[in-house]
């Protein structure tokens, strides 16, 4: 055997030693060949390894499915969120039987009111998973337009958009809300009129954009600054290109890690927020159903009947778990560094 089929390293093919079978070569056993992976490709291998991403990620896909489903559900099911059961429920308005569980309410039967639980849960699903996600999109897309711009450009665009990042990050969230939703209602429907049910959803995810997107944007704006003097945009500059070119053909691409995970947790995030502002009464109200209401709801029959307690605040802590757990895999799986 010739000195360069023994210094030949193990794994190579047959063709890289002695030139293959018809220059002579020797062929060897086992040869296995190197495939080259992206980095999306390898934080997906990272994340189908993680048993923790694969049991949340399965859990997501059960709850959007379940709240993107939720009237073939109710079809299926055979209740309606509005309907009511006034039957089920005795003189005092307490469920029949154990809180009123039974093989056509799964859940129970909501006291006082007489609507079934578990559609509620589904429909309250929708409802929080509509307005967090179209929040955490327009939070997103806001944040990183303007937290890439003031990376970039520098100076006193940078100046003040700092600024502002740090006036919106300055209001106290919760008591801004107390005064600003009462107003908003007032100035568009009077003290007798009903207010429509995508008024306050819409309400909510305009206010949610408008104090979320500071953080989405600070992050960018952290990124940008150390990508924006790296040979591919000093190359980007001499061949002419322009500030947009630069900005979302150059700079975005390699930004797609931090934003997807900032996504992930931006999400749960908003589903909480989403539900205490119902809780407190100052989110989404009737007749729209909503995990936050149906916690509140329940509260006065904590006592009596505490599965209407459990399997709302239940709920909503999996949902909420599960999209935690997610991202901090998600997050995980991108960092080029980690050893999962």
């Amino acid at each position: 055997m010739s000195e360069q089929q023994v210094a030949a390293p193990v794994g190579a093919t047959a063709a890289a030693v002695g030139g293959g079978p018809e220059a002579g070569g020797v062929p060897v056993v086992g040869a296995k060949e190197f495939v080259g992976r992206s980095p999306g490709q390898l934080a997906w291998l990272r994340l189908r390894r993680d048993k923790v991403a694969l049991v949340s990620g399965g859990v997501l896909i059960f709850f959007v499915v379940l709240a993107a489903a939720a009237p073939l559900v109710a079809r299926l099911y055979g209740k309606g969120p509005q309907e009511r059961f006034p039957e089920r429920l005795d003189r005092n308005g307490f469920p029949l039987g154990y809180a009123g569980v039974s093989g056509e309410h799964w859940f129970g039967i909501q006291p006082g009111i007489g609507r079934d639980i578990f559609i509620q849960v589904v429909y309250g699903l929708r409802t929080s998973l509509m307005i967090a996600f179209i929040a955490a999109v327009l939070t997103i897309a806001l944040g990183v337009v303007v937290g890439i711009v003031a990376g970039y450009v520098g100076g006193w665009v940078d100046a003040v958009i700092s600024w502002v990042i740090d006036l919106a990050l300055a209001f106290p969230f919760y008591i801004f809300c107390f005064a600003l939703v009462p107003l908003a209602v007032n100035q568009f429907y009077g003290p007798r009129d009903e207010v429509a049910p995508w008024f306050r959803p819409t309400l909510l995810v305009l206010i949610f954009v408008l104090f979320n997107w500071t953080i989405s944007a600070r992050l960018v704006r952290g990124q940008v600054l150390s990508l924006r003097e790296r040979e591919f945009v000093e190359a980007a500059r001499a061949s002419g290109a322009g500030l947009g070119h630069i900005l979302f053909r150059q700079l975005l691409p390699n930004l797609w890690a931090p934003i997807l995970v900032t996504f992930s947790l931006n999400v749960p995030a908003l589903i909480t927020a989403e539900a205490a502002l119902s809780f407190l009464g100052i989110g989404v109200l009737e007749p729209t159903p909503d995990l936050g209401r149906l916690i509140n709801d329940s509260v006065r029959y904590l006592r009596d009947v505490p599965s209407f307690t459990i399997v709302g605040g239940t709920t909503l802590f999996l949902l909420v778990l599960a999209f935690n757990l997610f991202g901090d895999s998600l997050r995980d799986a991108l960092d080029p560094k980690s050893s999962r």
